[in-house]
């Protein structure tokens, strides 16, 4: 399965923002090719087409402007912690390339950044690409849920995340505790339901554990990440399935609410993944001290 590129985003964003592939790629600093390649990679990946061509000008589809409403802030905030990152003497500051999921980047990371004594490359994406680059020394941070066996890798677990259901403003309430198996299916299935792109592990595994079959519905509308799921749902009914750490502030103000944990609740411990040696352990410890601070611990 074609997984999501970060610079796929940074590509599209360039496009709707100087109205041509050509302007995109003077602007950056790439060839009109690549540019070509990265747009119909993202269009292919997400199943529709994010601009209507016109002779030398690209005119954004509704679900085009959608996709864009939705990243340009987040696309934004990375480059200019790309920009930050880079400052400084090199020889002074090491350079960490971490990889690890958006949303526990924002909730433990993000506002640290500043304050890290070393340069930080961030990747974005599937845990088992990420796990396969550390294997192979792309990367020297990895979070992850999992923790398959990896020639020179080491983990530590450090936090823990439930999967659970959740429910946004005006969803019609429903008794799982009182409701039967046929009961809850067919509620769940008459529900708006959101997910994320190129990723539904965590619905699928919920499903397989609580029901003991897949899911047998798509979701209504399919978003680049969670945030975006809590920041919809915050505005109007619908259900999703994500980690419970992820909607805390949510909960705490009112905008969505967990309605089910599962007969049988779904649990992942999250991992720390790194080279059994590193230069750069200093460094690696203050980031990994600065995630697990910001995380629930694990159960014991």
């Amino acid at each position: 399965m074609v997984m999501t590129n970060l610079e796929w985003f940074r590509t599209f964003k360039a496009i709707y923002e100087k109205g041509s592939m050509t302007a995109a790629a003077n602007h950056l600093m790439s060839s009109q090719p690549g540019v070509s390649l990265h747009l119909s990679s993202l269009e292919n990946h997400v199943g529709y087409k994010l601009f209507q061509r016109r002779p030398r000008l690209l005119i954004p589809t509704e679900r085009g402007k959608q996709l864009y409403n939705a990243i340009v802030d987040p696309i934004k905030r990375l480059e200019e912690i790309e920009m930050k990152s880079q400052r400084g003497p090199a020889e002074d500051r090491p350079t960490i390339t971490l990889g690890m999921c958006f949303e526990t980047f924002q909730q433990s990371l993000e506002a640290a950044l500043p304050d890290l004594p070393c340069n930080l490359i961030l990747e974005f994406g599937d845990y088992r690409e990420l796990l396969h680059k550390l294997e192979n020394r792309v990367t020297d941070l990895v979070v992850s849920p999992h923790n398959p066996e990896l020639r020179g890798v080491k983990y530590e677990a450090f936090s823990q995340e439930n999967i659970v259901v959740v429910a946004g403003k005006g969803t019609r309430p429903f008794d799982f505790q009182e409701a039967t198996v046929a009961q809850r299916l067919k509620w769940l299935n008459e529900q708006q339901w959101y997910g994320i792109a190129g990723d539904n592990d965590h619905t699928q595994r919920f499903w397989k554990q609580n029901f003991n079959q897949a899911p047998n519905f798509r979701p209504n509308y399919v978003v680049p990440n969670f945030n975006s799921i809590l920041r919809s749902l915050a505005r109007a009914p619908g259900v999703a399935i994500v980690p419970d750490f992820l909607c805390r502030e949510s909960i705490q103000n009112g905008e969505v609410s967990i309605i089910w944990r599962g007969d049988k609740p779904l649990t992942n411990k999250l991992y720390f993944a790194r080279h059994k040696s590193s230069p750069n352990e200093s460094a690696l410890q203050l980031i990994m001290r600065q995630i697990r601070s910001a995380m629930p611990p694990p159960a014991e």
